[in-house]
């Protein structure tokens, strides 16, 4: 007697789908807290752009958003300035701390009434356990903290107060800068010179100033150069007619 052999149909096991996390660019909020606060945290990152701006491996962002546990997009903080070194220097629109090579060095928080608490204690043990090496406290308005301007340097897992230099500037080691109080603005001090470092629109100013200069001397070159030209016309129409009498 024959074997009736039953052959089922194939099938193919279909993994299921896993859902897209999203990492949202931005929540809404405004930039800073007052005008003042605006123009410090701009202040600063414009000045440490332009620093930076010929380092092809430091980059300088100001209210991105940084991601740090993959998976979890609640898992986030975004710094009012923040450097970071051994990284492509190219524009992004968020940092998620496990697809790039390097951690933020140097952040800066620009703290207000209704955000010291959370810049003074929270941020400063998720700095420390994400390994940012400085932090940076500033009040524009010098009511929150002891000090306008303060400084903590990671050492051993803990953040330890940066001294005040004899000018009463703060270094920053990582970025080779100092920093210096002046009103309600943070200035960037180049140790090279001792001068602040410009911001960008600074240094927009400055370079619409010497274009015009230099389109001035253009034109006052143009001029003497005419006037010359003039002059020996004239010279040659004297000689000739002194040759004709």
């Amino acid at each position: 007697m024959a074997t009736t052999v039953l052959t089922l149909p194939s099938t193919t096991v279909v993994p299921p789908r896993q859902a897209v996390i999203e990492y949202p660019e931005s929540d809404g909020e405004p930039l800073g807290e007052t005008g003042i606060h605006v123009l410090a945290t701009l202040g600063l990152f414009g000045a440490l752009k332009h620093f930076f701006s010929t380092h092809p491996d430091v980059y300088v962002a100001a209210d991105m958003f940084l991601y740090y546990k993959e998976g979890n997009p609640r898992a986030r903080t975004a710094p009012d300035v923040m450097v970071i070194k051994g990284v492509p220097n190219v524009e992004r629109r968020i940092f998620k701390l496990w697809e790039e090579p390097a951690a933020p060095c140097t952040v800066f928080e620009v703290i207000s009434r209704s955000t010291w608490r959370e810049d003074a204690i929270a941020k400063t043990a998720l700095y420390a356990r994400l390994g940012v090496r400085e932090y940076f406290l500033f009040d524009p308005d010098a009511d929150m903290l002891p000090e306008q301007l303060i400084g903590y340097r990671l050492e051993e897992g803990m953040y330890v107060p940066i001294a005040p230099e004899a000018d009463g500037t703060l270094a920053s080691v990582e970025l080779g800068l100092r920093f210096r109080v002046e009103g309600y603005m943070l200035r960037v001090i180049d140790p090279a010179t001792g001068e602040p470092i410009p911001t960008l629109q600074e240094a927009l100013r400055r370079a619409e100033a010497e274009a015009a200069r230099a389109e001035q001397e253009a034109t006052r070159a143009e001029a003497e150069a005419a006037r010359a030209a003039a002059a020996e016309a004239e010279v040659a129409r004297l000689r000739a007619l002194l040759g004709q009498s």
